[in-house]
């Protein structure tokens, strides 16, 4: 599970970068109940999502050219400037170099080894969301790619990640479990799954991360999600064990994922 006491290598923020942000920050009122709070006009159109009056995620303009409209999660770590380091030397890449964001802490935006960008986050004022593993909130983090015991290594040196794999439904393939350095079965916060190229594709053929958002009715979510002009690529469906899920993607191209889980 996801929590808020952002453990290293845990996920502790997640920001969606659009070309329109507040027709983007309307659909996801829309579909999860987000009010959107600018950060005001020194912040280059960068704000808060709130859910109950609690940060849960962010939006900004899109930072890079040729970037696509995207979620960026990132991930907790004591120290930005090593972490970007380690990075480089485990053949990854920083993208946007380490960075005080005024005195909530320092960032840095990295691609890993396997091509997929996800960012890292010292936290200072602000450590990350205030709300995580319950409706309308983050819940899960998954990458796909396409090599990954590429990722497993090095994730597991970034951070220390500790990985187990397990059978998908179907005999589909093999689903790699996350958890951070120590964290054991209950702390478990995502997962890796193996896609070829040609499966990316819609997606520039890159690696990548994506949200995924508790909800208390995966059925009624995605009602709203195509009702606000998103789309669908999967679902809803019953998974054995997890619960209902489904895919989706945002009018400007964004993919996250909505899961209603099983009761315990």
């Amino acid at each position: 599970m996801i929590t808020t006491d952002f453990v290293p290598g845990s996920p502790c923020w997640l920001d969606l970068g659009t070309p329109d942000i507040d027709a983007a920050a309307a659909f996801y009122r829309a579909v999860f109940g987000w009010h959107h709070r600018s950060f005001g006009p020194e912040a280059g159109g960068y704000g808060a999502f709130e859910l109950d009056d609690r940060t849960v995620a962010a939006i900004g303009p899109l930072g890079e050219d040729g970037a696509r409209s995207a979620w960026m999660i990132y991930f907790a770590t004591e120290d930005v400037d090593e972490a970007a380091r380690v990075t480089e030397r485990l053949g990854g890449a920083v993208r946007t170099v380490p960075t005080n964001v005024g005195e909530a802490g320092r960032m840095a935006q990295l691609t890993d080894a396997t091509g997929a960008r996800f960012a890292v986050w010292q936290g200072e004022r602000a450590s990350g969301v205030q709300a995580a593993d319950e409706p309308g909130t983050l819940c899960w983090t998954e990458l796909m790619t396409t090599d990954v015991d590429a990722a497993k290594s090095f994730y597991g040196e970034l951070f220390g990640w500790e990985t187990q794999d397990m059978p998908m439904p179907g005999g589909s393939g093999t689903y790699t479990l996350i958890s951070p350095a120590g964290g054991g079965e209950e702390r478990m916060q995502g997962g890796m799954v193996r896609m070829s190229a040609e499966d990316l594709a819609p997606v520039g053929g890159r690696p990548f991360w994506h949200p995924v958002f508790g909800s208390a009715d995966c059925d009624a979510t995605v009602a709203e999600v195509t009702a606000n002009r998103g789309t669908v690529q999967m679902g809803p469906d019953d998974v054995p064990d997890v619960g209902r899920i489904a895919v989706c993607v945002d009018p400007w191209g964004a993919d996250f994922v909505v899961l209603t889980p099983n009761e315990s």
